[in-house]
């Protein structure tokens, strides 16, 4: 599957549908974007994405919405009139708390956006008919930090992200947390190995090294503080840690002459091993 498919469906699997209000605010986030047609007296959602799909008829079902799913050869429909409830669930959009404008934004990104490979380059989308429907968008993301950029061309308005900060922002934002680990994954792979790349005299099998052993300490540090449990190591492992952040392409010697009290590579080694246990107790909690 596609890394975008993969988002799609880890946000999927999400289960909160006892929790009707954010299931409110992802069925509005569907329908605000280019993949509704909103006419008369029904609105059609249409997709090619299972995940999207299976994802709405479930919030359509928790919500006891009536609706009539289609298939047309690729492309998956819903067509849900425009009953009473409805039409107050679509009225959400002016008075909404944080938890729901972030299940607003999910439900957006699910139901017309994507995110492209971040191995090939860091981009992430989604389409709107409506410019006020967009801005509303970039509005809410932006209150919580989050910058997004506009493209409009046409009938196509399109809300984007370029930048990889932001797009592991975004990601948290909406709920992503495994897709954010992949990216900031591969994010830093690539980060350090341009960096690597620009030392001179060493060898290459010795860079490697350095890379494949500080992405995966830098990403066991980053899981601990997303966990909220940085402040629980013992000083001298935050220290090391601090330090393996900030030196993402030093060795375990350089790390060691820039600690308080200096240690040889086998104490860097000991004390970034702690940090890997620490964080392998954590993932399986």
């Amino acid at each position: 599957m596609s890394f975008s498919s993969n988002i799609k469906e880890e946000l999927s699997k999400i289960n909160n549908w006892k929790d009707k209000e954010t299931l409110k605010g992802e069925f509005l986030g569907y329908i605000l974007t280019g993949n509704t047609s909103n006419e008369n007296d029904l609105l059609e959602f249409i997709t090619e994405n299972e995940f999207n799909i299976e994802r709405f008829y479930k919030i359509l079902f928790n919500l006891e919405v009536e609706y009539e799913p289609i298939k047309k050869g690729k492309k998956f429909v819903a067509i849900i009139s425009k009953s009473d409830k409805v039409q107050s669930l679509m009225e959400l959009k002016l008075n909404s708390n944080k938890e729901i404008q972030k299940a607003i934004v999910k439900g957006c990104f699910m139901g017309a956006g994507s995110i492209t490979d971040p191995e090939k380059q860091y981009h992430i989308e989604i389409i709107f008919q409506e410019k006020n429907n967009a801005e509303y968008i970039f509005n809410i993301c932006k209150s919580f930090g989050v910058n997004l950029k506009f493209f409009e061309q046409n009938e196509k308005i399109e809300l984007y992200i370029k930048d990889a900060e932001e797009i592991s922002k975004f990601l948290a934002l909406i709920g992503a947390n495994k897709g954010v680990l992949a990216f900031e994954d591969v994010r830093l792979t690539k980060e350090i190995k341009n960096n690597v790349n620009r030392l001179v005299n060493c060898e290459t099998a010795n860079l490697n090294k350095i890379v494949n052993a500080s992405v995966g300490q830098i990403n066991d540090i980053k899981l601990i503080q997303k966990l909220k449990k940085f402040d629980e190591m013992s000083n001298d492992l935050k220290e090391i840690a601090i330090l393996r952040l900030e030196n993402p392409d030093a060795s375990l010697k350089v790390l060691g002459e820039k600690l308080e009290k200096p240690l040889g590579k086998s104490g860097v080694n000991h004390r970034l091993q702690k940090i890997h246990e620490y964080a392998e107790e954590l993932k399986n909690g």
